[in-house]
Formats: structure tokens, sequence, C-alpha cells
């Protein structure tokens, strides 16, 4: 049975088991999330909200935002310029990127750049440490980061505009619109972002950033409609463009230009009974670049990918303690340009989730997923963890998982260099946490250790680049994180503070990984009065090697920001802020030869209708 008639024949006969009939039905929740399994299935690992007032307080990048706000370390060409994570010590395509639900990596390269996603479309980003594959498939080894759009079912018309101004020419624009009532919801968000980002380097004798230059283009649409008690049909589109002309080093200039254009688009029909949940997806994904070695010249490369996906998760709970999941899905992607030979590849898999708690204070949680593609191998996928309640303060989290990351187009298909014998990079993670908490007060503490193999290298073959299975990486070390409010009459005082300590090391040569540092610290410190509210941010990142030699190193580094917001109006809200970015003045490179920029400005405002 082919992968197409295995997905159709599920569909066919689990929606014929939703239509018997329910003897009760309970009417679907005022507030929709985009991801349920995010809520359901990891209350075994490590997790961090970031709501929508921590996103409004932050730059526009989704790189600022977790730079200063969480453990994951950045590697950034530059201000705007290509930004790629490191996720307890694993690569930027060990780290999945999911959108309402939908793995959205690369299918080309098989990663984000983080400067590509603009925060303020989305009502919150979530930070899930640990292995991910067996819920959200490929590249979701050291961790993943969602992006949610959420639907509220109550009568509502709210309007938000933000503007902002700042250094180097940089410009900010979001608009945001929420219209509901209780049968239809409908968010709906435009983002523009641009900068000449001609900072000067530090120390470098008026050299400036030459072309920096960016510009980018978002809108972000959910809907969602009650056709009933029980069933509710939600759209999700999200549409990117951008052009970035990407800067040079302090010792030569550079005239490349890359343009990118991606569309996401998601169908879902959701049905609840008493004791059944039924979801029914469709998604269309498409990814484009263009890439100029000479912006006065006509020529690029370009490669583009399209990706469909069918997907059906169904959810069971047999009693108040016992709840069973099952999820079917079958993907197909294209891929064509001058880089790649033109391909296919199908996959679908086959995942079972449950969760049963033992006791009042025990819940357990088991998942198990297997792929099959015309591509490559696929492992079998698990996550296994426990969550015991110690006291009604202190919560002690277990959990181990399997987890892969398959193979890129550009590793399989690449025409001068692309080996089509590839298997997935695979993993065992284990982890182990210590979360407490109380009114206004979390802290969590997660100890890991994370083995992987099959780790893909390119390497000079022949006269071209070509990528193998050679390598097996170690990495291990713990993360803190830290939330505490305290409210003294009108006065809010806010403390937020991570840590991670990391070590990462190829198992052959015992050298830590090139760009995975030891420390990362981050410090936020808030306080409000009535309509004054004034925030300063601190990040540490300390030294990286940037050779495979455990010698060569990018020393470390701390940048510190301050922001000044003044809310003002009754009926309608306006704020008004002011920024400093990198307030000591720091010279700081994240990438040698590519300093970032000194201290500089930025001033906001802020309507809400």
């Amino acid at each position: 049975m082919t992968a197409k008639k295995l997905f159709l024949f599920c569909m066919l006969l689990l929606c014929q088991i939703l239509c018997a009939q329910q003897d009760t039905i309970v009417k679907l929740k005022e507030v929709v999330v985009s991801d349920p399994y995010l809520k359901s299935f990891s209350k075994t690992q490590s997790v961090q909200v970031l709501n929508d007032s921590v996103i409004r307080k932050n730059a526009s990048s989704l790189t600022s935002l977790l730079n200063y706000n969480s453990v994951v370390y950045f590697k950034e060409n530059g201000l705007g310029m290509v930004s790629s994570p490191s996720f307890r010590g694993t690569t930027a395509s060990q780290t999945a990127v999911i959108w309402n639900g939908i793995n959205i990596n690369s299918q080309l390269h098989g990663q984000t750049d983080f400067n590509t996603i603009t925060t303020r479309d989305f009502s919150s980003i979530t930070v899930r440490s640990g292995g991910g594959s067996a819920i959200y498939g490929s590249s979701a080894i050291g961790g993943s980061i969602h992006l949610n759009n959420e639907l509220t079912f109550k009568k509502q018309f709210r309007n938000e505009l933000f503007l902002s101004y700042g250094s180097f020419n940089t410009l900010g624009a979001n608009y945001k619109t929420i219209i509901s009532g209780e049968k239809a919801s409908a968010n709906i968000s435009l983002s523009r972002n641009s900068s000449d980002n001609d900072y000067e380097y530090p120390e470098q004798h008026g050299r400036r950033n030459n072309n920096g230059q960016f510009y980018n283009t978002s809108m972000n649409v959910a809907f969602g409609y009650q056709l009933n008690k029980f069933q509710l049909l939600k759209i999700y589109s999200q549409f990117f463009e951008s052009e970035r002309h990407f800067s040079g080093t302090i010792a030569s200039d550079s005239k490349n230009k890359y343009r990118e254009y991606n569309t996401r688009n998601l169908l879902e029909w959701l049905v609840q009974y008493d004791k059944i949940k039924s979801s029914a997806r469709v998604a269309f994904l498409s990814e484009q670049y263009q890439y100029f070695t000479d912006y006065d010249k006509p020529d690029f490369e370009t490669s583009t990918a399209e990706t469909f996906i069918g997907k059906y998760d169904f959810g069971y709970a047999i009693t108040n303690r016992w709840e069973i999941n099952s999820s079917v899905d079958y993907t197909q992607t294209k891929g064509t340009g001058e880089s790649i030979k033109n391909a296919t590849r199908y996959t679908s898999s086959l995942a079972l989730m449950t969760k049963y708690r033992f006791f009042k204070n025990l819940q357990t949680e088991w998942c198990l997923r297997k792929e099959e593609s015309n591509a490559y191998k696929s492992p079998w996928l698990f996550s296994i963890g426990a969550n015991a309640a110690v006291t009604s303060f202190y919560n002690i989290k277990i959990n181990v998982s399997r987890n892969f990351r398959m193979p890129t187009f550009n590793d399989l298909y690449w025409k001068f260099g692309g080996n089509p014998n590839l298997e997935p990079e695979r993993s065992i993670q284990y982890e182990l946490g210590h979360e407490f908490h109380g009114k206004g007060f979390r802290f969590s503490a997660t100890a890991y250790y994370n083995d992987i193999d099959n780790l893909l290298r390119w390497k000079p073959t022949n006269g071209f680049w070509s990528p193998e299975n050679v390598g097996s990486v170690a990495s291990y070390g713990a993360e803190f994180l830290l939330d505490c409010e305290r409210n003294i009459g009108a006065h809010t005082f806010k403390l937020t503070s991570t840590y991670a300590y990391t070590i990462s090391k190829d198992k052959e040569s015992n050298h830590q990984l090139t760009y995975v540092p030891y420390h990362k610290f981050t410090g936020g410190l808030g306080y409000s009065y009535k309509k004054l509210s004034i925030d300063y941010q601190f990040l540490f990142n300390g030294a990286v090697f940037i050779l495979d030699d455990d010698q060569t190193i990018l020393k470390e580094y701390a940048v510190s920001n301050i922001s000044i917001d003044y809310h003002f109006g009754t009926k309608n809200t306006y704020s008004l802020g002011f920024r400093i970015l990198n307030l000591a003045d720091e010279n700081y490179q994240n990438v040698p030869s590519r300093p970032l920029p000194g201290r500089n400005f930025n001033i906001n405002l802020t309507i809400k209708i």
C-alpha cells in the first residue's frame, strides 16, 4: 500500500468513527491554541513561554528576542544578517521551528534563519528544550521554538499600531487587529522592517558596515469559525518577503544580495466530543531564494521548494487519568533549482502518544513515531517522561527521547556533490529537571546528556565538497530559568534570568564544537509605577572556539540595553518608548571580523484602540 493510500484510508476510517452518535458533547473552549501537543505533551520537559508583553519589549527579530530571554546561543553574521542558533550545543539544523504545530525548517538547507521571523506577528513564542522528534519530526534534537497564533471566541474588536525609528535609519511598523465573536475569530498582523544598517565599526577609524541594508515584509492571518458546538474550522496563512545585502568583513567589502520569499498556509478541521478529539490538517508551504554575487548584475542563483502536508490526529480520553492519541501524516516536497537536481521526496509517518496519571501527583507521557521515506531510512523515535509534584511548590521531571534530523535537499541532491545514501542524524537524550514555583515565582534547573551519531559533515571528495555521516558528538550541561514578579502597592518589580552551561565535544577529537560557548547568561530587571515602566536587559556570551583546534577563540562579551516607556490616554491607550541598545558601547563580535553595532538608539510609539 502506498503512503498516499495509507493516509487516505486512515482519514476515511477515522472520520467514520467520529460520525458515530455521542450521548454527551462539550463546547469548544473560549481560547483555542494552535498547537495542542505543545500543551498536552510537554509536561516532562523544560518549557519557557514568552508571552505578548515580553515580545513587545524586545526588538522585532526572533534572534533578538531569544538572545536576551532564553538559553539559546546565536551566531550572527552582522546585525540583520544570517542568524544560526545553537541549542544545547547542537547545530542550527538541529533546532526545529514549529509554526502553529507545523515544522517549517527549510527543506533546502535544513534550518530557519531567525532574522527572517518577525515576533510581533505571533500571540506567544515558546522555547521547548530537549528532544521533540517523536512529536514534531526532523530537527528537534537540541530543542524547538514554537510560533503560536491563538484564537479567542468572545465579542471584541481590538487594534494596535506599533511604529519605531532608530539609528542607521532603522524603521519598524506593525499593525495588528483582533475581530471576534462567539462564532468567529480573526487575527491579522502586518509588519514592515527596514534599515540602512550602515553603522560605524568600533575602533576602525570611521569604517562602516557597507552593503548591510535590508528590508522585510510579512503578513500573518489566523481565522476560526465554529461550525457548531463541537466543530471548528481554522485557517492560518503567512507571507514573508525580504531583501538583504550581505555585508562584508573589516578587511573586505561585499556586493552580495539575497532575496527570499516564503508562504505558509494551513487549514484545520477540529472536532471535539465528550471524550474524543479529532483534527484533520492540510498545509502547503513554499520557499524560494535568489542569491546575487554582484547586486549590479542581473545574474542570480535560485532554488525553490514546495511542500504539501496532510495530517490527521485522533485522541480519546479513556478515563480521567488516561488519554491516548494517534497521528498519521503524509508529506511531499518538490525541490527545483540551479544548485540542486530537481527532486521529489515523499515521507509518511505514524505516531502514537499517551499520557497517564498513576497518582494524583504523578503524570507520565509516552510517544512513539516511525517515518518512511523514499530518500532516507528513519529510526524508531520515542519519548518517555514523568512529572512528579513532590510538594505544592516543587516538581521533579525526567525524560528520555530518541530524535533525528533528516538530510536536506542540498545534502541529498546538490548537483556538484549531493549524497543520496545518507542516513539521518540520530540522538539519544536524557534529562532531569527540578522546578520550584509559587505566587509570582518560578525557578527551574535542568541537567541533560545528548549522544548524537551519524553527524553530517561536508568534506572535500574528488574535487567537490560532499556530505558524509562521519561525526559523533557528546553534548551535556545544565540550564537554569528564573522568573520572579512582586507587587508593592502601585509598584511592580520583575526579575528574569537564564543561564546555560554547555559542553559539546566531538568524540573523536575531544574538542569543543565551534561556536558553542561554555557559558551564556541573560538577566532582566523591570520596574513599573502607574504609567511609567523601565526595563534593563543584560547578555553575557562566553568565549567560543572558531576552529576545530580548541585554541583559536573569539573572546567573550557582555551587552546591555535599557528602555523607558510611558503610557497615557484613558479610553484608547498610547505609549511612547525610548531604548538605548548596547548601553556601555561594547566593542564585540559574534563572528570574526564582523563587528556588531556600538551604542545606538530607538524611539517607538504604540497606539491601542
